[in-house]
C-alpha cells in the first residue's frame, strides 16, 4: 500500500503541484486549511504530513502539535515562505521533521518525504516490537504468528486510532470481543468506557431499554429512570456482539442513532446527543440475512465501514501450539502450578484436533489439562476426552510420513504401481499384518486393500 500524504496549504496552486507531483508515490489527501486537516488527521490513518506555517488564522505549529498527539502519529514536514532560524528550531521543538523554504524544490521535497517515510517505519517497527514485548498493550491476549493474524494486528492497528464503525466477524470462540477491546485500547477513547452489550442475551421487549434506556414510568415495571448503554458509552466505546441476533424495530431505531448521533428514552421524545464509537460482532452471514430479509441493507452498509473477519483456528497453523503454550502459563499460574509443560504426545494431540470451538475450546482444553496434570508434565491422559482419538490421528500421519519418506528414499525410479505396492507393505508391516488397521491407515476400505493386494502378487514386478 501507498504511504498515506495529508497536503497541508490555503493556495490551491501549491496544494494542486504538490499533489500531482507525489501521486504516484502516495495516497494523497489534500486539505486548504487546519480545520479540514484535522478531520483528515482523526478519520484517515496518515503517514506524512506537509503543512504551511501560515493556514489562514490557524498556525501550522499548532496542527502539527495535533498530528504528533495522536496514537500513531505521521511524520511532519512544515512549508513556509516566511523561514527563519528561529521558526525552524521553533518547528523542530513541535515535534516537525524537517523545514523547508518556499519557494519548494520539488526533488527536495521527494527526497525528504522518501526519508521521512523511512523514519517512520522505523517507528511502527519499534512500537509493534514495543507492543509484542508489553503485556499490558492494547494487543496483549491476542497471539498468533500465522500470516492471517498479522494481518489482524495490522488491521486493528490502522482502525484503532479513527472513529470508524467496524464489523468484526467470525465462528464463535475466534476472539471477536477481543479484538473489540485491543481496538478501543489503542484509540484515542482507550481511558474512555469499553461497554460490551450481548444482543443474543436480550428479548426484543428488553433491547430498546437496554440499548437506550427509558424514563420512570414509561412502561409497566419501569419504577425509575434508567440509563441505557450508549449514554453509559458516552465518550466511549459501546461493542454489540451478536448483532444479528436484534429485531427488525430496534434496527431501525439503531440505525438512527447511529446516523444522528443522538438517542431517545423509552418513554421520552427528548433527544440526548452521544458521542459513542460503535464496534459489532457476529457469526452470522448478515449478507445472507440481508437477502432474506432478517437484517436491514442500510444498517448493514452503516456498520460495516471496516470489516475484520477472524480466522478458524483450525486454519492457523502453528498458532495451535503457540496459544496452548500461552494458556498453560496462565493458567498454570491462576492454579499455583507454574512450570508445567505440555509432552509431545499432548502438543501432537492438540495440533491434530480441529477445534471447532476455537481458541475458547483451545483454553478450557488446556484448563482441563492444568487440573488433572499430577507431575509438571501435561499429557495426553490429562486432556479432555475428545483429545484422545487426536493421537491416533497425529501417530497415523506420523507413520504416513514415514512411509512416503521410506519411499522416495529406496525407490528413487519408482512408478505409480511400485509406490502403491510398497505403501501397502510398508502399512502392513506398521500395522503387524492386520488387514483391517492397514486399510484404516491408507484411508480406503478392506476390500479395496483385498483387491489391490491380490492384483500385485498377480503382476510381475
Amino acid at each position: 500500500m501507498k504511504p498515506v500524504l495529508l497536503i497541508v496549504d490555503d493556495e490551491k496552486g501549491t496544494r494542486q503541484t504538490l499533489a500531482a507531483a507525489l501521486e504516484d508515490s502516495y495516497e494523497v489527501f489534500p486539505a486548504a486549511n487546519a480545520k479540514g486537516a484535522r478531520a483528515i488527521l482523526d478519520s484517515e490513518p496518515v503517514d506524512l504530513m506537509l503543512t504551511d506555517l501560515r493556514l489562514g488564522g490557524e498556525s501550522g505549529m499548532d496542527l502539527i502539535d495535533h498530528a504528533r498527539a495522536l496514537p500513531r502519529p505521521p511524520q511532519c514536514i512544515m512549508m513556509t515562505a516566511y523561514g527563519s532560524p528561529d521558526t525552524a528550531a521553533e518547528a523542530k521543538r513541535h515535534g516537525a521533521y524537517y523545514f523547508l523554504n518556499k519557494p519548494l524544490n520539488l526533488d527536495e521535497v521527494e527526497l525528504l518525504l522518501k526519508r521521512a517515510s523511512h523514519t517512520r517505519e522505523l517507528e511502527e517497527a519499534n512500537r509493534e516490537l514495543a507492543t509484542r514485548l508489553d503485556p499490558t498493550s492494547g494487543l496483549d491476549r491476542l497471539l498468533g504468528d500465522s500470516p492471517q493474524m498479522q494481518d489482524i494486528f495490522n488491521r486493528i492497528r490502522r482502525v484503532a486510532p479513527t472513529n470508524a464503525t467496524v464489523l468484526i466477524q467470525g465462528e464463535t470462540g475466534t476472539g471477536k470481543e477481543l479484538v473489540a477491546r485491543a481496538i478501543h485500547n489503542l484509540s484515542p477513547r482507550g481511558n474512555a468506557k469499553f461497554v460490551p452489550v450481548n444482543c443474543a442475551a436480550l428479548s426484543p421487549q428488553l433491547m430498546e431499554s437496554e440499548l437506550f434506556g427509558h424514563e420512570k414510568g414509561s412502561f409497566t415495571g419501569a419504577n425509575q429512570r434508567r440509563i441505557g448503554r450508549f449514554e453509559e458509552a458516552d465518550g466511549g466505546t459501546i461493542f454489540l456482539d451478536e448483532i444479528g441476533e436484534i429485531d427488525i424495530p430496534t434496527q431501525v431505531k439503531l440505525l438512527r442513532v447511529l446516523a444522528e448521533k443522538s438517542i431517545e428514552r423509552v418513554g421520552s421524545n427528548k433527544s440526548i446527543p452521544v458521542d459513542v464509537r460503535v464496534l459489532a460482532a457476529t457469526n452470522r452471514d448478515l449478507e445472507a440475512m440481508v437477502a432474506d430479509g432478517t437484517f436491514r441493507l442500510d444498517l448493514y452498509q452503516r456498520i460495516n465501514v471496516i470489516s475484520i473477519t477472524l480466522p478458524p483456528l483450525r486454519g492457523r497453523g502453528g498458532d495451535v501450539v503457540l496459544l496452548a503454550n500461552a494458556f498453560l502459563r496462565e493458567l498454570g499460574a491462576e492454579n499455583r502450578k507454574e512450570g508445567l509443560h505440555l509432552s509431545r504426545p499432548a502438543l501432537d494431540a492438540l495440533s491434530a484436533f480441529d477445534w471447532p470451538g476455537n481458541v475458547r475450546q483451545l483454553r478450557t482444553a488446556i484448563e482441563h489439562g492444568v487440573v488433572m496434570a499430577t507431575g509438571q508434565e501435561v499429557t495426553p491422559a490429562d486432556l479432555p476426552d475428545y483429545l484422545q482419538n487426536s493421537t491416533g490421528k497425529a501417530e497415523k500421519a506420523a507413520t504416513n510420513a514415514r512411509i512416503s519418506q521410506f519411499v522416495l528414499e529406496n525407490h528413487p525410479g519408482f512408478n505409480l504401481k511400485s509406490v502403491e505396492r510398497e505403501t501397502i507393505r510398508r502399512a502392513l508391516l506398521a500395522v503387524g499384518g492386520n488387514r483391517t488397521e492397514a486399510a484404516k491407515l491408507l484411508g480406503i476400505d478392506r476390500r479395496t486393500l483385498q483387491r489391490k493386494m491380490a492384483l500385485f502378487s498377480s503382476s510381475p514386478h
